[in-house]
């Protein structure tokens, strides 16, 4: 018996989607190392991870609704994306403050926020 082929738009869902769950689930894994496990390898480290982080994330999610919305401006595009991040890094912030040793910082939201600005306009 055949395996039927996937619709062409559950492939496409899949496609852009996907990358972003999968994107979303690392961040939770690495949300949820304890913050005695967290090794320190240079001064303001979690500055720059959260960054690029969050850049890599808004790149992925730009891609997404850029294919789902492409009538629409490039600048409601990027507000749609920063809007999703920042619900993500909201929920991952609190996520955060139920970690032992690990806790939610509005800074932290503010540099997610601006990696994910990059990240989208850095997205074509």
């Amino acid at each position: 018996m055949a395996v039927p082929m996937l619709k062409k738009e559950t492939f496409r869902c899949i496609y852009y989607w996907l990358p972003v769950v999968i994107y979303a689930i690392f961040i939770f894994r690495v949300s949820s190392v304890p913050g005695r496990n967290i090794p320190s390898l240079f001064k303001g480290q979690d500055v720059i991870f959260h960054f690029f982080e969050y850049a890599g994330f808004s790149f992925l999610i730009s891609r997404a609704v850029k294919e789902y919305f492409p009538s629409r401006s490039k600048i409601i595009r990027i507000v749609i994306t920063l809007a999703l991040v920042f619900t993500y890094a909201l929920s991952d912030e609190f996520h955060q403050s139920l970690v032992p040793n690990r806790t939610a910082s509005m800074f932290d939201i503010k540099i997610d926020t601006l990696g994910s600005l990059v990240g989208s306009l850095l997205y074509k």
